[in-house]
């Protein structure tokens, strides 16, 4: 049986190909899937993680707290570094002078805007033979000036910068122009997963980090055979106990650890998705493709059984001849899987906002998950048939092809499948009283889907036949052609749902999420033009970077801008939370935002007089005339003050939760004196280049944005635009596999009905009707998977609407009709496609000849 069983598999080349081809397409959709969800949390996480190799313990300065950073002076200088290197157990100290550095690329633009958190800067340190061991030239000579500057070979590249160039960049306020004079490398993760890296020479970087003469840590190495706990405990002996401290790099990592983890939460979740995704779609393809082969063989398996093989040696072959094309299979999809996996970021990436890099992580999820759905899937697929083959007498076996499935199956599988469309759309609908996304209704939600798209799937079969009547009422009279194929689809309906309903899928995963982008984007739309009448914001990276004083004057004498109000922004402490404070101009700032106040108004904010958010006051329990303990800037609840509520407003994003005098946030907040926002108005007749007149005034310092409410919108769409964005390509790829899948099925079918094919050419039907009828039935059943998905996916973003309000309350329903209409499209544009390969096939077939069966 074993020999039967290998001798089937090379006899067939042809269908040998195919099934291998539907089980290698599973596999790769799920190990790419994996693969790339695990490499770009992985990319995420390193672009977050500062390399500590080599260092045991770590120096860090303390601040009194709530000083503001002009006041913060450090007491980490040389003598204290020659001090701690010669501590027992130090074997190299080395100090550091880190930041952050923002530059601009050779053509002006900002280099790798969307990760902010990778823009790195350093103090070229020499040891004692004049070199850095952590930043190691490559090329040129290190900075000496204060005009000089090196960086990193990527930077370089990425930024279009050769040696002797003019680098433009900005730590804070204005721009800085030096000269380009080394190329250095480094294993720092942050910058090899998509940032950059600038590097200074030690008094420069001393200059805008720390202080002169100062540094912003000091990392220790270990001596062979020192705990870092004991070294940390003798280090910290040594240093004054409200200005520095001392941490091992392994406590440094676990602190770092939790930082990550909360900015990667999402990248964490998204493996599981990928996978239920990918191996729902997968395993639909295997089962469907490994059913029909079965089915086909029923004449042999019954010739087995009638020269006495016994029922388990057929079940056993027909086994043994799936696993051997799973695991076959399942080594070329996980390899095509990882081209897959390498070749999407670059798809995905976007210059706005590219994709961090990394090596690919390959993961064992990965390669069980390989193996499970080639191996595990395709024998099941086989297990399944091959018994209801293997229990038919072998002479009613030889009289058919095909069994009919039991009417007692057809009922349960009924009965499940409409008990699983009630309760899922039952979870759905018990959302309609959600008002936020917490964990509790994410899980309903997904649970709710889940438990829906399942009962679609086992109502498939029973639904084909109405759906696809339907169909083909409303497309109107068929001809012959249209009515045959239409005849075919209902043949076998559980052959047309198992192929439909891979399209159905990701029909319905791309229509929903689709449906929640434009509600989102429509709301986040409403959300800044209720909050903003300025025509552009200016800003920072956030509250501990400013704008340049002097670039704000200019920036009003703009021609064109007709208001410009600047903002200070920090934070208001009042209780055990921190909100956002923004600091104003009573006088304009009625100009440059769109301020709905419930009682008082801005005109009373000043000194120790705040309006404050609806939310911020429901929190609070505040009303205009109330009084609130709080501080302002770092510090929280060491400086608390008391202060007076002169307004409350409605929720907007651009006012935040607290409106307060400029100048008081300017006295207290994270740098002293200085802004973060300008809100800028131009009216009618600004010219066409006032944006680039904007970033001309402002000497084009890559440290700050000048957005349009255009673009301010398209920001916030954030990590949730990313993610759509990267589940989209995904789906694509599952579209490509339910095509493919579909090309499989009616390759299979032409191959079932060559006499039926035969007979109809022989009776006049020509070699285009033939084509038409193939053709017309890949279309029936892509447009009965699309109409299921669409449906589906529909639903289900109609009903979490009630979670997305939560996070945005101007949140709405609304459906992209344009991207509704392409998806349609390309989804029976994918069913024609498929057909084209099978009708030609078809219609090559010779009357004659397909007659006799030849």
């Amino acid at each position: 049986m074993l020999r039967t069983a290998l001798r089937n598999v090379l006899a067939h080349k042809a269908r040998l190909t195919m099934t291998v081809l539907a089980v290698c397409l599973g596999v790769a959709f799920i190990s790419g899937s994996l693969v790339f969800a695990d490499t770009t949390a992985a990319a995420y996480r390193a672009s977050l993680a500062r390399d500590r190799s080599g260092v045991a313990v770590t120096v860090d300065p303390k601040f009194p707290v709530g000083a503001p950073a002009a006041e913060r002076g450090s007491v980490l200088d040389d003598a204290l570094v020659a001090r701690l290197a010669a501590v027992p157990g130090v074997s190299a100290a080395r100090p550091s002078a880190d930041g952050s550095a923002t530059l601009a690329a050779k053509d002006g633009a900002p280099l790798r805007a969307g990760r902010p958190m990778g823009h790195q800067a350093a103090a070229y340190v020499p040891g004692p033979d004049g070199k850095d061991a952590r930043y190691p030239l490559t090329a040129g000579r290190a900075p000496r000036t204060s005009g000089e500057v090196a960086l990193d070979g990527g930077t370089a590249d990425a930024g279009g910068y050769s040696l002797g160039d003019v680098v433009r960049l900005a730590t804070d306020g204005p721009v800085l122009r030096l000269r380009l004079v080394g190329l250095v490398s480094t294993t720092d993760t942050r910058v090899t997963a998509g940032g950059t890296l600038a590097v200074f020479d030690k008094a420069t970087a001393q200059e805008l980090f720390a202080a002169p003469g100062r540094y912003t840590g000091i990392d220790l190495s270990a001596a062979p055979g020192t705990d870092p706990a004991d070294l940390a405990r003798r280090v910290g002996a040594l240093l004054p106990a409200d200005r520095a401290e001392a941490t091992t790099a392994a406590a440094l990592a676990q602190q770092q650890a939790v930082f990550i983890d909360a900015k990667t939460s999402g990248y964490s979740r998204l493996p599981l998705v990928f996978a239920v995704v990918s191996l729902c779609i997968g395993s639909f393809l295997i089962v469907n493709t490994f059913t029909m082969l079965v089915t086909r063989r029923s004449r042999e398996i019954a010739l087995l059984r009638a020269i006495g093989a016994p029922r388990r040696q057929v079940v056993g072959s027909v086994l043994a001849e799936a696993a051997l094309v799973g695991s076959v299979a399942s080594v070329l999809g996980f390899g095509l899987g990882l081209v897959v996996a390498s070749v999407l970021p670059g798809v995905l990436t976007s210059a706005d906002d590219p994709l961090p890099t990394g090596p690919l992580v390959v993961g064992p999820a990965a390669v069980l998950a390989s193996l499970a759905v080639g191996v595990g899937v395709t024998v099941l697929a086989a297990w399944l048939p091959s018994r209801r083959a293997a229990r038919i007498a072998p002479v009613e076996a030889m009289r058919t092809t095909e069994q009919a499935p039991s009417a007692t199956l057809s009922r349960v599988r009924g009965a499940a499948g409409a008990v699983g469309v009630l309760v899922g759309g039952g979870l759905l609908l018990s959302l309609d009283d959600a008002r936020d996304a917490s964990d509790a209704h994410l899980r309903t939600a997904m649970s709710g889907c889940g438990i829906l798209v399942t009962g679609l799937v086992l109502l498939a079969p029973l639904l084909a036949g109405p759906v696809i009547r339907l169909l083909g009422r409303l497309a109107g009279r068929p001809g012959v052609a249209g009515g045959l194929a239409r005849d075919n689809a209902l043949r076998d309906p559980r052959r047309t749902a198992a192929t439909a309903v891979a399209l159905m899928i990701s029909t319905g995963l791309v229509c929903g999420l689709a449906v929640i982008e434009e509600s989102s984007a429509r709301a986040l739309d409403a959300q800044a033009a209720a909050g903003l009448s300025a025509d552009y914001v200016i800003s920072t990276g956030g509250s501990t970077t400013a704008i340049d004083p002097a670039a704000v004057r200019r920036v009003a004498e703009v021609p064109g801008v007709t208001a410009a109000s600047a903002v200070a922004d920090s934070t208001f402490a009042a209780g055990s939370f921190a909100r956002q404070v923004s600091g104003v101009d009573p006088g304009t700032v009625g100009a440059v935002m769109k301020l709905r106040f419930a009682s008082g108004g801005a005109d009373a904010i000043g000194p120790g007089r705040i309006a404050v958010s609806s939310s911020f006051a429901r929190e609070h329990r505040l009303t205009t005339g109330g009084r609130i303990e709080g501080s302002i800037g770092p510090g929280q609840g060491e400086r608390d003050r008391s202060f007076t509520v002169v307004g409350v407003y409605e929720d907007n994003p651009t006012a935040r939760d607290v409106l307060a005098y400029r100048g008081e946030v300017q006295e207290h907040g994270f740098l002293r004196d200085s802004v973060q926002r300008v809100l800028v108005r131009t009216g009618g007749a600004a010219p066409a280049d006032v944006q680039k007149r904007l970033r001309g005034a402002l000497d084009d310092n890559p440290l700050l944005k000048v957005q349009s409410r255009a673009q301010l919108v398209r920001e916030q769409g954030g990590t949730a635009a990313d993610l759509m964005t990267m589940v989209f390509g995904l789906l694509a790829i599952g579209v490509a596999v339910s095509a493919l899948g579909m090309v499989n099925t009616l390759a299979m079918s032409v191959a079932e009905r060559t006499r039926e094919i035969g007979v109809l050419r022989a009776i006049g039907m020509d070699r285009a009707g033939v084509r038409r009828m193939i053709g017309t039935e890949a279309l029936v059943v892509a447009a009965y998977g699309t109409l299921l998905g669409l449906a589906a996916g529909l639903f289900g973003a109609w009903k979490v609407s009630g979670l997305a309000n939560g996070a945005i309350p101007q949140y709405a329903f609304s459906l992209p009709w344009g991207t509704l209409a392409l998806v349609v499209v390309l989804s029976l544009a994918a069913g024609a496609a498929a057909a084209v390969v099978p009708a030609r096939r078809a219609a090559a077939l010779g009357p004659l000849r397909a007659v006799s069966g030849g």
